[in-house]
């Protein structure tokens, strides 16, 4: 079976290089009939072809919008690897980059992916707030939600968790880029509100970009701001 495992940084500094790379098994990669490419999907738009390499005869080809700035190569070795390199990246090159195998015209397997912020902020852990239920009238078996704001970090690339959770449902909002650079977040955990009042919760955040796990601990009180809304604490 054919596989491609992409690896690259989350996040590059504008007018850095950025490099991803892709293993490829299952197959040959210098296989006569198989074209190894690279796409692009920026933010807001389609997909847009990059370029692509042909190892059994060494050619390479750019779209060529990007002709000046884009570097395929392959190493053909145990690894089997090919790879991009764009360099002197600007903001409008923040994107998701995927490659692809590519045999007679069809895109056959894909990599899993690789977004990539390019900024000129520093790369940041999130900074987290709980965001706690009313108190209301409910009885002891109703259900509540108490939410996990994360803000203000980069790259995107984050994991929420709970702890203390048993039995309970929780739900993971998309990243938002802010104008400031930086990305917020939310999650989601629908509980009883017996068990709100009798277990202390944790959220955790374990942030890819910076290799930092953040927790926070949600009180037990409840928040007296009304039934059916929720108080941010700081």
């Amino acid at each position: 079976q054919v596989q491609l495992v992409q690896s690259g940084p989350g996040a590059v500094k504008v007018e850095d290089t950025l490099t991803v790379t892709c293993a490829v098994s299952g197959v040959s990669i210098t296989d006569n009939s198989y074209v190894w490419a690279w796409i692009r999907q920026l933010l807001g738009k389609g997909l847009e072809w990059v370029g692509d390499i042909y190892p059994y005869r060494g050619d390479i080809a750019y779209t060529p919008s990007l002709q000046s700035q884009a570097t395929l190569s392959v190493d053909t070795t145990k690894n089997q690897l090919f790879s991009l390199q764009l360099h002197l990246l600007t903001a409008a090159d923040t994107a998701a980059y995927y490659c692809n195998h590519c045999d007679y015209y069809a895109f056959e397997y894909w990599g899993q992916g690789t977004m990539v912020t390019v900024s000129s902020a520093t790369p940041a852990a999130p900074s987290l707030y709980p965001l706690l239920p009313s108190c209301g009238t409910s009885s002891s078996q109703d259900s509540v939600a108490m939410g996990c704001l994360a803000k203000d970090f980069l790259p995107d690339s984050l994991t929420f968790s709970w702890k203390d959770s048993k039995n309970a449902s929780s739900r993971s909002f998309p990243e938002v880029l802010k104008s400031n650079g930086l990305y917020t977040t939310s999650s989601m955990l629908a509980i009883t509100a017996s068990n709100r009042q009798s277990n202390p919760y944790h959220c955790d955040v374990t942030h890819d970009g910076t290799k930092n796990t953040v927790s926070k601990k949600f009180p037990l009180e409840c928040k007296n701001r009304g039934r059916g809304r929720m108080g941010q604490q700081g």
